[in-house]
C-alpha cells in the first residue's frame, strides 16, 4: 500500500515538473553590455570582421584543437564562420546577415552540435559620453529539452557569463588599440 502510494506521488510530482517546463516561455533572450572607451568603429570592427573574433570570443582557447573555417567575404554581410571543436564548444556555423557601421551587426547562428538550434546574435554599439556601450545579445526559439536545460542549468548563466568574458575581452582588445 506504501509503495503504491509512493508510486502514485511519484507520478504526480514528475508530471507536475513536465508541465512546469513546457509552460515556460517559448523564446528566450540572453544579453550583455560593456562600456568600452574608444569610438564605436573600434569595437564594430572585431564584431564585423568574424576572423578578429579569435582576439576576444570566450569560446577560443577552450578546445586547442577547434577547427576553423571562414568563408565569403572578409567581413560583413555575407561573411561566415564555422567550427568544430570538442564537446565544450561544440559544432556550428554563423553567417553576419546585417552590418550597420559602429551601430549593429546581425548574425544567424546554427548550432549543431551540442544541442541543434538556430538563433539570432546582435551586437550593438551606442555612443555615451566618451564611451561605446556593445551589448551582445542571443535570441531564439525553446524546445521542451532546451528549456529542461534552462531550468536545471540556467542558460541566461551560462551563456551570459560567457557573453561578459567575452565583453572584457573586447574591451581590453580595443583599449589597448592605438
Amino acid at each position: 500500500m506504501i509503495t503504491a502510494l509512493l508510486l502514485v506521488l511519484a507520478v504526480v510530482i514528475i508530471g507536475a515538473f513536465l508541465v512546469f517546463i513546457s509552460r515556460q516561455p517559448d523564446e528566450f533572450l540572453v544579453t550583455r553590455s560593456v562600456a568600452i572607451s574608444t569610438h564605436p568603429d573600434v569595437p564594430y570592427a572585431q564584431v564585423n570582421d568574424l576572423h578578429k573574433w579569435v582576439s576576444w570570443s570566450p569560446w577560443e582557447g577552450i578546445d586547442p584543437g577547434l577547427k576553423r573555417t571562414h568563408g565569403g567575404p572578409e567581413s560583413g554581410v555575407g561573411a561566415t564562420y564555422a567550427w568544430e571543436g570538442n564537446n565544450k564548444v561544440g559544432a556550428g556555423r554563423m553567417t553576419i546577415t546585417e552590418s550597420q557601421p559602429a551601430n549593429l551587426v546581425r548574425l544567424d547562428l546554427h548550432f549543431l552540435r551540442p544541442f541543434a538550434a538556430k538563433n539570432l546574435a546582435e551586437f550593438t554599439f551606442s555612443p555615451r559620453g566618451g564611451h561605446t556601450v556593445v551589448t551582445w545579445s542571443m535570441s531564439g526559439r525553446e524546445t521542451f529539452g532546451t528549456k529542461a536545460f534552462s531550468l536545471v542549468c540556467g542558460r541566461d548563466r551560462i551563456v551570459g557569463t560567457m557573453f561578459a568574458q567575452g565583453l572584457a575581452k573586447m574591451k581590453t582588445v580595443c583599449e589597448s588599440s592605438p
